[in-house]
């Protein structure tokens, strides 16, 4: 293997990328308007309810569990309903999805120490909402039934008595619970393999179609030497798409960037290596420039968004599904990112995953080899 003809082969694909500056310019823009638009509008946050309360009691009881939900900022009350049918109208239009209906008597079965029961009626229709918004409520109700049993203790007894268990909650790595913080590093992640995929998956067909393969297997040029210098063009441009996603989660969306950036930096050339790899070996497959598009597309972004673990959680995967995951290589750069972004880890917790990603690149670099290999027979 030779550098110089490696280097010729870059020039050459530079010269490619040059002459399409509106192709380069969707090249680089790409990154940051997916980050904005799923980063605003992919959001796991359940709160500000939409809230209906059906009062049949009218007493101070009944007034201060209102109150409890008022104050949440979970639930968001936009009404006060008379009777079931408005609240089923409602939830019907999409208008409210929760409705807190306390019955005649609440009041008298506190007073009386007796046990009173409040109904809440939720939209099922989507399940997950449904039960973290129950998981809410719950809490609500039960600080508040907390509350009441303390005050009764202390009418009765005379005394101020002591919560027998006081629990404190520490959040680590994402105190404030906002879903971008764990949803934008897997983007990153998602992003890159596809636009690295998409890069490369046009190379080599494009010289097939347009005649010009036969003049690459007439000179000297070795295919290792060719999927190098292919991929070196193309990996100037990975590394700004790199530098822009990173830049935007960070000052844009606010994620923390507590780990070591010499390790991003790393891992992410490395899966850039391996990604666009993935591109080089899609073109020399199909030899057609429109299959190899879509294979990279089929190829890269729905295994990365599905099966990375970026948004869903592997270890709820049916067991055959999570058996795939380990052949994503976004899987252990997701790991990796939400590790460095969040946790602040470094290699001694990461090394498995990033054994995983040169593994992936070394592979998919050899079998673009061999395939070019074969086309050059």
């Amino acid at each position: 293997m030779k550098f110089r003809r490696v280097r010729a082969v870059t020039r050459k694909e530079i010269k490619h990328i040059l002459r399409d500056p509106r192709s380069l310019i969707m090249a680089l823009a790409e990154p940051m308007l997916m980050l904005v638009l799923f980063g605003y509008a992919l959001t796991l946050d359940v709160d500000r309810i939409p809230t209906v309360i059906y009062d049949q009691d009218h007493t101070s009881q009944s007034r201060e569990l209102i109150q409890k939900f008022a104050s949440s900022r979970f639930f968001q009350i936009v009404g006060y309903a008379n009777e079931y049918k408005s609240i089923e109208s409602g939830i019907d239009r999409n208008k409210i999805f929760l409705a807190v209906v306390i019955p005649p008597q609440f009041g008298q079965h506190i007073a009386g120490d007796q046990s009173a029961p409040v109904q809440i009626l939720i939209d099922g229709s989507d399940s997950n909402t449904a039960s973290i918004a129950l998981g809410y409520v719950n809490a609500v109700t039960r600080t508040y039934s907390l509350n009441l049993r303390n005050q009764g203790q202390n009418v009765h007894a005379g005394f101020q008595t002591a919560v027998p268990v006081d629990s404190q909650v520490r959040v680590w790595y994402n105190a404030t619970l906002e879903s971008k913080n764990y949803v934008v590093p897997g983007l990153i992640a998602v992003i890159l393999m596809m636009i690295s995929a998409l890069l490369t998956s046009l190379t080599i067909a494009r010289e097939w179609e347009m005649g010009t393969m036969e003049q690459l297997l007439s000179t000297p040029l070795r295919p290792a030497e060719l999927v190098l210098g292919k991929m070196s063009a193309y990996f100037i441009v990975g590394v700004l798409d790199t530098i822009i996603s990173v830049v935007v989660g960070i000052y844009i969306f606010q994620v923390p960037f507590r780990g070591s950036l010499l390790l991003l930096a790393v891992t992410s050339f490395v899966f850039l290596f391996g990604a666009l790899c993935w591109g080089i070996l899609l073109s020399a497959i199909t030899k057609q420039q429109l299959l190899a598009y879509q294979l990279g597309i089929v190829t890269s972004f729905l295994p990365s968004f599905l099966l990375s673990g970026f948004l869903y959680a592997i270890d709820n995967m049916p067991v055959p599904i999570q058996v795939i995951t380990h052949f994503v290589p976004a899987r252990y750069f997701v790991t990796i990112l939400k590790g460095i972004f969040l946790r602040g880890v470094g290699l001694e917790v990461v090394w498995v995953d990033f054994t995983f990603l040169i593994a992936f690149s070394l592979l998919v670099f050899f079998a673009a080899t061999a395939k070019l290999k074969q086309k050059l027979a």
